[in-house]
């Protein structure tokens, strides 16, 4: 494989995992109802493979709440974050996308 096709697939892998880490995030959530931003990292890891740096996914997370995807709640002096209406929508719409891409690809 050349060079230049392995920066192409480099580019892409951080497009679909790094670039939207939103949409892993809401996957975690469906399944966990309510997380940390640190048990996210761990988890994104863990479940995806997905390493990013600790203040990548405060930001995202941070984001997704000013945009309503997300739901801040503090319990036990602890930070949660769950999923809002609007964030599982957003979620099956990209999901969507990304199977119409996919298909047209195929």
């Amino acid at each position: 494989m050349g060079d230049k096709e392995l920066k192409a697939l480099t580019r892409l892998k951080r497009k679909l995992t790094i670039e939207n880490l939103w949409i892993y995030i809401i996957k975690i959530l469906i399944e966990y109802k309510e997380i940390k931003a640190y048990d996210a990292r761990k988890l994104l890891r863990t479940k995806f493979g997905i390493k990013t740096r600790s203040i990548t996914v405060y930001g995202v997370i941070y984001r997704m709440t000013r945009e309503g995807l997300l739901e801040k709640i503090t319990r036990d002096n602890e930070t949660l974050y769950r999923l809002t209406d609007k964030g599982l929508e957003a979620y099956r719409e990209g999901i969507k996308l990304l199977e119409n891409i996919f298909q047209k690809l195929k």
